[in-house]
């Protein structure tokens, strides 16, 4: 199986998928995290969110994104 992988994308195609299915799999773990943490209130993530989470793996990726916004918005808010 890595041998045809390597024959198929060569050494800097191998490598370069390799450490983009790396990163995607370190910004799924950190949202994954994220949604799972208390809320400010202390009550704890849905568990549809969760399963939605883990079934459908973009979401974490735009939860941070939105979250990013969010947090951005509340330091401005802070500022002024």
């Amino acid at each position: 199986m890595l041998q045809t992988f390597y024959n198929q994308f060569g050494f800097t195609g191998s490598l370069l998928f390799s450490f983009l299915l790396f990163i995607f799999f370190i910004f799924w773990v950190a949202g994954l995290a994220g949604i799972c943490r208390p809320t400010h209130e202390g009550k704890q993530a849905k568990p549809a969110r969760i399963y939605l989470a883990i079934l459908f793996p973009p979401y974490p990726f735009f939860w941070m994104i939105w979250d990013m916004f969010n947090q951005k918005r509340n330091l401005k808010k802070g500022r002024n």
